[in-house]
C-alpha cells in the first residue's frame, strides 16, 4: 500500500504551467503573480512631510532664532512654497512636499503661534526631523512585489499607487467537482430515512474557494454508462478532476472502471491512512489530473488539505510552507498500522507552544464533528500509543 510520504511525492511530480492571464489588480487578490510589481518613481516620490507643524531651516535654528514669520500653509497635494528669508517659515501639513529652502520639520505641539508668528519652545530639535526623505524606500525601478508571490491586500496597495492597472497572474488549473451517489439529493429536499443531503460538494468548493479557485460542480447517478460518459466529458473539458465517493470495493462503485476504460493511468490506489485509505489518484493525457477521495465527508476534507492543496501551491510555484507542529495534550492510542489524522482543536500557552487537543468523533462519516476542529494532528504509523507532551505535525484548516 502507498504510504502518505510516497503518494505526496507522486503527486508532487504532477507539476503543470497552466499559464498567465491579465486581470484588473482589483480582481487579482489571492492570485500568484506572473511578473514583478517594479517602482514607477522613487518611493516616497518626494521628501515628504510626516507631521503637522512649521517648516524651517535649520540654520536659522543654529544662528539663535526661534521665531518666525509665516509666509503661507501648505497643504498635502499643494506645490511647495519656499521661503525668501531665513526667519520666515512654512505651516505645513503631513503628505505635503517638503520646499526646497527648508529642511527641517517642528510640530505644532512644540510652537506657539500667533499674530502670524511661530515661537519654538522646545530645544532638542535635529536637522531633518519630521521629514521622509525622497527615495528612502525604494528606488524607481526596484522590485515592489516579486512574482511568485501571492496577491495580498497589501500588494493590491502597491500596485494602486504605482498605477499598475492590470497584473499578469498564473491561472489556475480548470476544476470540477465530482460526486456519486444515488442516495444523495440536493440540499433543498428533504430526505428519506435512506438518503442523505449532498454536502462534500459544496465543502471542497468552499475551501477552494477560500484559495481563488472557482470549481464547477457535477454529480453522477449511480450508473455505469453515465457514470464513463461524464467522466469523459469533464477529462475532455477540465485540467483536474476532484471526485468524491464511488472509489472503493461497493458493487455501485463504477468510477474506478470508468477510469480504467477512459485510460486514466492510475498512479496510485488506496495510502496507508485513516481516513482517506481508498484515496484513488491519476493522470490522463495532456497532463489532466484525478484525485479520487473516498465519500465520507471527513475523509475527503482531510486529503483535499494534505494533498490536493499541497499540489496547488507547488503548481502555482509558491514556497513550500514551512511545517507546524503541535503539542499533544492528551494520551491517544490508535491500533491499525496506518498514518492517523486526528481532529485537534488548537491553542497557545504561556511558553508559545502550539497545543493540541483531540476532539474524537464517530468515524470519517462524521462530519458534524469538522466543526468543533482547526486541525489534523499527523501521527506516524509505525506506532500506536501517543503520549501527551509529545509533539507531531499540524495540518490546519481553519
Amino acid at each position: 500500500m502507498t504510504t502518505v510520504e510516497q503518494a505526496e511525492k507522486l503527486i508532487l511530480a504532477q507539476l503543470k504551467d497552466y499559464g498567465d492571464e491579465t486581470l484588473p489588480f482589483e480582481q487579482a487578490l489571492g492570485k500568484v503573480l506572473a511578473e514583478p510589481i517594479l517602482a514607477d518613481r522613487d518611493l516616497p516620490p518626494f521628501n515628504r512631510v510626516t507631521m503637522d507643524g512649521i517648516a524651517v531651516s535649520y540654520s536659522a535654528l543654529q544662528n539663535g532664532v526661534n521665531t518666525f514669520k509665516i509666509k503661507a500653509i501648505q497643504a498635502a497635494g499643494d506645490e511647495p512654497t519656499d521661503i525668501n528669508e531665513p526667519t520666515e517659515c512654512i505651516e505645513i501639513m503631513t503628505g505635503a512636499v517638503l520646499p526646497a529652502s527648508v529642511d527641517t520639520i517642528i510640530r505644532y505641539e512644540d510652537v506657539e503661534i500667533r499674530a502670524g508668528l511661530a515661537s519654538v519652545h522646545v530645544q532638542d530639535i535635529k536637522k531633518g526631523q519630521n521629514i521622509h526623505p525622497r527615495g528612502i524606500d525604494k528606488k524607481q525601478g526596484d522590485v515592489l512585489a516579486a512574482a511568485g508571490e501571492t496577491v495580498t491586500p497589501a500588494i493590491i496597495s502597491v500596485a494602486a499607487s504605482t498605477g499598475k492597472t492590470h497584473l499578469l497572474v498564473k491561472k489556475l488549473p480548470r476544476v470540477v467537482i465530482i460526486s456519486s451517489g444515488d442516495e444523495l439529493i440536493d440540499v433543498n429536499q428533504t430526505p428519506s430515512p435512506y438518503q442523505i443531503r449532498k454536502s462534500n460538494s459544496y465543502t471542497v468548493k468552499a475551501v477552494l474557494k477560500q484559495h481563488g479557485l472557482a470549481a464547477d460542480v457535477l454529480h453522477i447517478p449511480d450508473d455505469p454508462d453515465i457514470t464513463k460518459t461524464q467522466i469523459k466529458q469533464c477529462l475532455q473539458n477540465y485540467d483536474v478532476l476532484l471526485l468524491s465517493g464511488g472509489i472503493s470495493m461497493g458493487k455501485f462503485d463504477y468510477i474506478p472502471q470508468a477510469l480504467e476504460d477512459l485510460q486514466v493511468e492510475k498512479i496510485f490506489h488506496k495510502v496507508a491512512q485513516r481516513p482517506g485509505k481508498p484515496f484513488w489518484f491519476g493522470r490522463y493525457q495532456d497532463g489532466v489530473l484525478v484525485f479520487a477521495f473516498p465519500g465520507n465527508p471527513v475523509a475527503t476534507f482531510m486529503c483535499l488539505h494534505r494533498y490536493f492543496l499541497t499540489w496547488l501551491r507547488a503548481t502555482l510555484g509558491l514556497p513550500q510552507q514551512l511545517p507546524v507542529y503541535a503539542v499533544l495534550d492528551k494520551d491517544f492510542e490508535f491500533l491499525p498500522p496506518l498514518q492517523y489524522y486526528l481532529q485537534v482543536k488548537l491553542k497557545s500557552n504561556q511558553q508559545a507552544q502550539l497545543i493540541a487537543t483531540p476532539v474524537e468523533g464517530n468515524g470519517s462519516g462524521d462530519f458534524a464533528n469538522l466543526a468543533d476542529t482547526e486541525a489534523f494532528l499527523e501521527l506516524p504509523l509505525e506506532r500506536n500509543e501517543f503520549r501527551k507532551g509529545e509533539v507531531f505535525r499540524v495540518w490546519k484548516f481553519v
